[in-house]
């Protein structure tokens, strides 16, 4: 490094003499040897000299530094040092400075010098609770004139926060004007307001201020004393909180109950060993001026076990409804969470809805008064209150994380702390406080003591007291006389000589005598309290409970212990109902309800989409978005995924290959039978699985709850065998199977064994020569008492059979007995030579009015042309009938596959329209 001559950088160190105040502070405070400047300009008498390094062999070699030789210099004295080391010593000094003086709360009384000045002035000026308001500009003057050399912008901007109910939990400060509002609204100029201490400030951390209690400091011109701790009764750095960013570091610890606050430090008095979990009994979280919901405790556990955590606020909102004849609701917003402008985030959701990002919303409108909070959010008609208030949690600060990074000063140095090492910092602090106060009042009530027994003394020998008084020639004589003659003190020998005679009467003697025995007892009280620790705790717990019983309130945020708070995909996404269509060659695709509407029995139908080369439907289901689906395939295997993760498309869409959703299927492995599940609840719940071959099981639903990415054996399989069919039912329920030449068994789940997943099940049919397992249904429980029935009735539920050819009947149940397994089954469906069964389903479980049934049966053919017709328009005839035409098929292949579903919504409303 290279310096000109006229651009050198030049330190060199002003001499102060010894006794400058000033400057003797500043190296106590910072650790200064002195002071340095850095001069842009070479003083008169130096030379810049390159620093030169000597080898072994003496020769001199550059390297860069800046060395000054001191023989030339006239005037001053050089320090020479290394510009790296004196960089980071001065950075060093102003880091501290800035920690120490200006950004970190002391631990033992939740103050910054700031708050603690201002409060101090208040009490100076005399600004009680009982006292009338004074100006602001007062109090700011008063704090900048003696205390806080700083800008009068951040003193009165301090003294507004500590008045400010929804700033500080516990407002210190009580404010006459406009002190500013949650929508950031700044507060009137100083000139405007007025303010005084609240009482619990007067209470908590001015009392016993005169009583010794805390060491007093200099100012900075060393003018006045200030105090550089407040006598705090409570842990007011967890009772308000504190946020402030230093250099290197900051801290933002978050606001308590008082109540809770005082029982848990009552825990740690009563018991040092206390653990986290005891203390969480008494105080399970922050309590927030602005109320809101607190969701989960992990963060706040880590928070108070290492001083570093994140705790999720939520916004409390309630639903209301708006128009009950057209259903219209509106979500009021009741709180919002700490430090969260409520202007900002009403115009934050007016973006999103204007800007298309937020949907389901028709109005915004805030409602707020004196009374209270009320942001009212109208919905659209059918707009879910839930997903609109979760994307209102995801995309605006309506939820918000408090960073809690619990850093104070311990000892003159910043450090990180958790809840318990906190309390007991205070109490330690508190101890001393204690300890102060006690010796202070001890020694005063020595000396008073000493003062009444020598007025005790002289009042029993009153008449040669005044005798020697009108003897003495002055008051120094009659002093000395007194103090010879009765062996007091100089001190009491003077407050004999200043009593008044009206003090000699019997009346004023007895209190005297009163008086000394109680300061006899006032010094045994204080002795045994200096004496004893657990007596100070005691007391200690006493003021802190007496504090807490005068200002106390409920608290207001609550505490939401099951919800993290992490909003997920589902969080936002509807649970609307949804259609599923899979094909044989494993292409997938969700479509709403209504993108088939309802057709004519024999029309020819709509197609489902464009097919891949020699495709064809394989699948058609109706879920909830929410579901789980489980995906089983030819192997025997099952694979899960969320319902909504399935890509919506129109219609005629190809789809999605279902390898993109799950990723880990095997070449050549097909998806064979979707089940959607709610929920893996329940004891009861069982899948029945067929295969191509003929093999049944049952498996408790509850062993597919978790499924790993790569899938889980749900059926062992033989050679050349094929899981095709699964089903959902309980031991009550009955299944239906038929073969693709017609024969239907009926039997009870409950004959059917409940296996683990690695198993291979038993037979369920006897199958002739070129039969297969065409289909398989679950008839619900509810449906069991109409197989009693006799004769000829035509009544639900049925049997709903479709062939290959577009034919189809509805069959009474009560046409079919139970059976056991492993039997031919009984004719169901005589069909065609050249045609075949293709699905079996129970319908009728749905009625309406007229005892007719509600459901829909949607068919797709070979080609994907899908047709949707109402079950009722099929008709019911008997085992052996040929059924009518549900679908032609002049150009679309066979009917590769069907599905039930219920009326939609949509169609309920044309209904009653």
């Amino acid at each position: 490094m290279a310096f000109s001559t006229a651009s050198s950088l030049v330190r060199y160190r002003l001499l102060f003499p010894a006794t400058s105040s000033f400057f003797g502070a500043s190296r106590r405070l910072y650790g200064f040897s002195g002071l340095r400047f850095l001069a842009t300009a070479r003083p008169r008498g130096l030379r810049a000299v390159s620093a030169k390094r000597r080898d072994e062999s003496g020769k001199e070699e550059v390297n860069g530094s800046l060395v000054l030789k001191e023989k030339e210099i006239s005037e001053g004295r050089i320090v020479p040092t290394e510009l790296h080391k004196e960089a980071t010593e001065a950075y060093m000094s102003y880091a501290m400075s800035v920690l120490l003086g200006r950004a970190l709360p002391d631990v033992r009384d939740g103050l910054k010098p700031v708050h603690r000045r201002i409060l101090f002035a208040m009490h100076e000026l005399g600004l009680s609770s009982r006292k009338p308001y004074k100006k602001c500009a007062r109090v700011v003057g008063e704090v900048l004139g003696k205390f806080h050399p700083h800008g009068d912008t951040a003193v009165y901007d301090s003294l507004v926060r500590m008045a400010q109910d929804f700033s500080l939990r516990w407002p210190l400060i009580r404010g006459h004007g406009n002190f500013g509002s949650i929508d950031a609204d700044p507060a009137a100029a100083m000139r405007y307001t007025e303010c005084r201490l609240e009482p619990l400030a007067e209470e908590m951390l001015l009392a016993d201020l005169d009583q010794d209690t805390v060491d007093f400091i200099p100012n900075f011109d060393n003018s006045q004393k200030e105090p550089s701790l407040l006598p705090a009764r409570v842990p007011n750095l967890l009772l308000n909180g504190s946020s402030g960013i230093a250099v290197g570091m900051a801290t933002n610890i978050p606001p308590h109950n008082l109540g809770e606050l005082v029982d848990a430090l009552s825990v740690l008095i009563h018991n040092p060993e206390a653990t986290l979990q005891e203390l969480l009994e008494y105080m399970p979280g922050p309590d927030f001026p602005t109320g809101g919901l607190i969701m989960g405790n992990i963060g706040i556990l880590d928070a108070y076990r290492t001083g570093r955590g994140r705790v999720v606020v939520r916004g409390k909102t309630e639903v209301e409804v708006v128009d009950a004849k057209s259903k219209r609701s509106a979500i009021i917003i009741k709180e919002v969470p700490y430090q969260t402008n409520k202007a900002a985030l009403v115009e934050k959701i007016a973006d999103l809805v204007e800007n298309k990002t937020l949907e389901g919303i028709s109005d915004i409108r805030d409602e707020s008064d004196r009374s209270g909070m009320r942001v009212v959010i109208e919905l659209k008609r059918g707009a879910d209150p839930a997903i609109v208030l979760n994307n209102l949690f995801r995309l605006t600060s309506l939820q918000s994380s408090f960073s809690c990074n619990m850093v104070g000063i311990l000892n003159g140095q910043p450090k990180l702390m958790g809840l318990k090492e906190l309390l007991q910092a205070f109490l330690n602090f508190r101890c001393s406080v204690i300890e102060r106060r006690a010796r202070f009042k001890l020694s005063h009530a020595q000396d008073r003591l000493h003062i009444v027994e020598g007025i005790i003394v002289g009042l029993a020998n009153v008449d040669g007291v005044i005798r020697i008084v009108r003897e003495s020639s002055s008051n120094a004589i009659a002093s000395e006389a007194l103090r010879n003659k009765y062996g007091l003190s100089e001190k009491q020998a003077e407050a004999l000589l200043d009593m008044t005679l009206r003090k000699l009467t019997l009346l004023e003697s007895k209190k005297f005598i009163d008086e000394g025995e109680a300061l006899s007892e006032r010094i045994s009280k204080l002795t045994q309290l200096l004496s004893s620790k657990q007596q100070m705790l005691e007391l200690i717990e006493q003021e802190a409970i007496e504090v807490k019983n005068k200002f106390s309130s409920p608290r207001r945020s609550m505490l939401e212990e099951d919800d993290c708070g992490q909003l997920d995909d589902i969080d936002v996404i509807p649970n609307e109902e949804m259609l599923l269509a899979i094909s044989e060659k494993g292409y997938l695709k969700r479509m709403k309800p209504n993108t088939f509407n309802l057709q004519s029995r024999g029309t020819i139908g709509k197609s489902v989409g464009k097919m891949r080369v020699n495709d064809a439907m394989s699948d058609f289901l109706v879920c909830r978005a929410h579901d789980h689906v489980l995906y089983f395939s030819d192997k025997g295997t099952v694979y899960s995924a969320r319902a909504y993760k399935i890509p919506e498309c129109s219609r005629t869409a190809a789809g999605t290959p279902v390898v993109q959703l799950i990723s880990s299927l095997s070449e050549g492995e097909r998806i064979t039978s979707i089940i959607p599940v709610s929920e893996f609840s329940g004891d009861d719940q069982y899948l029945v699985m067929l295969t191509v071959k003929g093999y049944i099981k049952k498996v408790s639903l509850k062993s597919f709850s978790s499924i790993r990415q790569t899938g889980i054996i749900a059926i062992q399989l033989v050679s050349g065998d094929e899981l095709k069919w699964v089903r959902r039912c309980s031991n009550d329920d009955l299944v239906a199977m038929a073969s693709q030449n017609g024969k239907v068994i009926l039997s009870s789940c409950e004959v059917v064994r409940a296996l683990g997943r690695n198993t291979r099940g038993s037979v369920a049919m006897r199958l002739k020569d070129g039969d297969m397992v065409a289909c398989m249904d679950i008839i619900p429980a509810a449906m069991r008492k109409d197989l009693d029935k006799v004769g000829r009735d035509l009544s639900a539920p049925w049997l709903l059979f479709v062939s290959e050819g577009g034919f189809g009947k509805r069959v009474p149940l009560t046409n079919f007995h139970l059976s056991a397994l492993n039997r031919v089954g009984l004719i169901g469906y005589k069909l065609q030579e050249d045609d075949r069964l293709v699905a079996v389903y129970v319908v009728g479980l749905s009625l309406r009015e007229d005892g007719e049934s509600d459901e829909q049966v949607v068919l797709v053919s070979q080609s994907g042309t899908v047709n949707r017709i109402k079950v009722r328009d099929v008709s019911i005839q008997s085992r052996f009938a040929r059924g009518v035409i549900l679908m032609r098929l002049d150009h679309a292949g066979k009917i590769q596959s069907a599905s039930l579903i219920s009326a939609s919504e949509e169609e309920e409303a044309e209904k009653i329209d």
